[in-house]
């Protein structure tokens, strides 16, 4: 007896970025065209910015199109792979699982900051102790970075919301995701997401739930607004 699968939901940016790639086709943008301003495409498709990024960040990571930091987005020659076929998927939404993150984690800050022992306070702070000392030798810290939120989860008591946040981190690894990082993180940010943590820990050294959920949802937005933009 055969089973039928159910047909894969198509994300966002794949079909904006199957609407640009049809666009090219059809000849409205040449190879080597440097393609309109961000606000202005995305009016033109009838999308927000970041839906419209996380698909020039998909067409960019297929060789479709070329990012170039500070000059804009241009066509490439279109690869033969990708002639006649829809856009794959490179992993979830970027913008949907910062969304997912600051749902989960400012839920998880709560219990934290009610079950956390001392010695689990006592991990947090050695943490960011060594996010400090890595960001200011201008180094990213993106293991430290889910140690963090790691130790949060499991300071919760909660396993299974501690199983989400990890599933939620390893989509960091996904193509779009990784393109993203590379492309929009730096000292600057990373500089930034510090502070956001001390924060955090900050709240939860007085046990306070209520700036602790704050903090979360401050950092948490913050990163997706450097990630993706609003």
């Amino acid at each position: 007896m055969s089973v039928i699968k159910p047909a894969e939901t198509r994300r966002l940016y794949q079909q904006i970025a199957d609407q640009i790639r049809e666009l090219i086709t059809k000849g409205s943008f040449q190879v080597g065209d440097r393609l309109p301003a961000e606000r202005e495409l995305a009016l033109l498709l009838g999308v927000s910015r970041p839906s419209l990024r996380e698909a020039l960040i998909a067409l960019d990571v297929q060789g479709s199109l070329e990012i170039r930091s500070g000059s804009g987005v241009y066509v490439c020659p279109q690869p033969k792979r990708t002639s006649g076929k829809a856009t794959p998927a490179l992993g979830e939404s970027p913008r949907e699982l910062m969304q997912t993150r600051s749902a989960l984690e400012s839920a998880v800050v709560i219990l934290a900051c009610a079950r956390g022992t001392p010695e689990q306070l006592k991990q947090l702070r050695t943490i960011v102790t060594r996010m400090r000392a890595e960001t200011e030798r201008n180094r990213a810290s993106l293991d430290l970075d889910r140690r963090f939120h790691m130790t949060l989860a499991e300071m919760s008591g909660n396993s299974v919301m501690a199983r989400l946040i990890a599933e939620l981190f390893n989509e960091r690894h996904s193509p779009i995701s990784a393109k993203l990082s590379s492309k929009y993180e730096n000292p600057r940010t990373w500089k930034a997401a510090l502070k956001e943590h001390e924060a955090i820990l900050s709240a939860l050294d007085t046990r306070d739930p209520i700036a602790a959920q704050a903090a979360m949802l401050a950092h948490l937005r913050a990163s997706e607004l450097r990630w993706v933009g609003d």
